[in-house]
């Protein structure tokens, strides 16, 4: 579990996290989303214990990250988006460091055989960091956090710079990692969160703007529902009667046409759900309904929304 408490970290007096708290518990896939700048990179980094706060606490299965450093950071591998590599060491030299350098006291050969394969990066021991792919590159520096088997594993933006191959392969790698491990996941991609993770964290210029389960994201968005309806009828007659179903309060038709059908943009009143009166309404007049969809529902619709709402920063 990782607690964060009333962190703030200050830049002279702008601020570039403004009293940020949450929890993750065990067993958790956290997407912490944001734009860039948004204060992503800072929180990992204080969490990690490589940057000081200004004020407030982070605490790792009980142990505060600045009063019990060494034994906070024991239960953390992370993975920087910049990863920490000596490219001049081969991949097995590599791990070997690190696994001397973090103190390990499990079987040296047997841990690092297992890390490698979990990574995929066996067929790579005996080569040279700087020959290698991005991918692989990316797969060392998630190889050398899992290094000690910590349960808190942080990525700080895993898939930058990699094709849609290597996106996958990551991605795919991060889900497994979940079913043993606690995993925080740093990104700007919406797409990543929203395949990867069960819960996600919304940050904006140094404060939390949302934090839900990623199914229930669309409940933090107070606007009214709006649905795309394609409708076989004629257009203004079917936009009367669409205009006098209870909890629709706005419907806009559109220049858009399927043979017979047109298209609708239909607005229901906060928290009204209004898709089991309109099928009703369309049934009785015998005009068949070809297409129902949510507008502004998907995550990438949700992130602009929430960030949009948000002020600058204390300080600007």
């Amino acid at each position: 579990m990782v607690e964060i408490k009333n962190l703030v970290k200050k830049y002279g007096n702008k601020y570039a996290l403004d009293d940020i708290s949450f929890t993750i518990n065990s067993g958790e896939i956290v997407g912490f989303l944001g734009p860039n700048g948004a204060g992503k990179s800072t929180t990992m980094n204080i969490v990690t214990g490589y940057l000081a706060s200004t004020s407030g606490t982070v605490v790792v299965d009980g142990k505060d990250i600045l009063e019990n450093a060494l034994e906070a950071k024991k239960l953390i591998g992370y993975l920087p988006e910049q990863p920490p590599l000596y490219v001049d060491m081969t991949v097995q030299e590599y791990l070997d460091f690190v696994f001397e350098l973090k103190g390990c006291t499990l079987n040296k050969a047997k841990h690092i055989d297992e890390i490698c394969t979990i990574t995929k990066i066996t067929s790579v021991r005996e080569r040279l960091i700087k020959n290698l792919s991005k991918g692989y590159k990316q797969r060392v520096g998630i190889a050398q956090a899992l290094i000690g088997n910590p349960p808190i594993i942080i990525f700080d933006e895993p898939t930058v710079g990699l094709d849609p191959k290597q996106i996958i392969e990551v991605r795919n790698l991060i889900r497994n990692l979940g079913k043993t491990h606690t995993v925080i996941l740093s990104t700007h991609i919406l797409s990543e969160v929203q395949s990867v993770c069960n819960r996600i964290v919304v940050i904006n210029n140094g404060k939390i703007v949302a934090d839900e389960k990623t199914e229930n994201l669309t409940k933090t968005i107070t606007e009214n529902l709006r649905y795309r309806v394609k409708v076989s009828g004629p257009q203004r007659e079917v936009t009367q009667a669409l205009r006098t179903i209870p909890g629709i309060v706005n419907v806009e038709a559109l220049n858009e046409r399927d043979a017979d059908a047109f298209v609708y943009i239909v607005e229901g009143a906060p928290n009204v759900d209004i898709r089991k009166k309109l099928f009703r309404t369309l049934a009785a007049k015998d005009w068949p309904m070809l297409g129902l969809e949510a507008v502004g529902t998907d995550l990438e619709d949700i992130f602009i929304r929430l960030t949009d709402k948000t002020g600058k920063k204390k300080g600007e």
